[in-house]
């Protein structure tokens, strides 16, 4: 029962500690008012790049062992966990996800912030890419994701119209 508990209270560390990166992977980012929309592709993947490095922890045979020293104890702190392991996978999923929509964007933001300012060739395509996101994608298609996606898609368009104005 000493390891047990031993083992329980690294389970509570662990859990504290992941349900913080839940908590902070949820808040409001605060961005520049001009970013553009490879920051929101840059923000997917490194989101990605975390849960996926917290998943590959979990499944980590050393916290597999303790955890099931546990289950054979029959635990309680499990129950937590468990909520836990599926909050991770789920918000792992959800990240890699939208970086897989957000890079069929990706062929659109080097035209966006290099073109000349008549950049109507390029709206058709960027808005039908969009409405197929907002169409399929499981977890991007809010109106809070897609309204910060249009926001800094018109902060590029308003960057690259300032540049062209200020060469000329």
């Amino acid at each position: 029962t000493e390891v047990t508990e031993k083992l329980e209270e690294v389970v509570m560390i662990w859990t504290k500690q992941i349900r913080q990166i839940l908590v902070e992977s949820e808040q409001i980012r605060r961005e520049a008012d001009d970013v553009g929309p490879s920051a929101e592709l840059e923000h997917w993947k490194s989101r990605m790049s975390s849960f996926n490095s917290l998943l590959d922890e979990i499944k980590s045979s050393r916290v597999k062992k303790i955890i099931s020293i546990l289950q054979a104890a029959r635990s309680k702190t499990l129950k937590q966990w468990k909520e836990l392991d599926g909050s991770i996978t789920i918000a792992a999923n959800e990240a890699k996800d939208n970086v897989r929509y957000l890079y069929t964007l990706d062929k659109f933001f080097g035209p966006l912030a290099n073109a000349p300012p008549v950049m109507m060739e390029h709206i058709p395509s960027l808005m039908n890419t969009i409405c197929m996101i907002y169409c399929t994608s499981p977890y991007y298609n809010t109106s809070e994701r897609m309204t910060s996606l249009f926001l800094k898609i018109t902060n590029q368009m308003i960057n690259t119209c300032k540049m062209h104005l200020c060469e000329g």
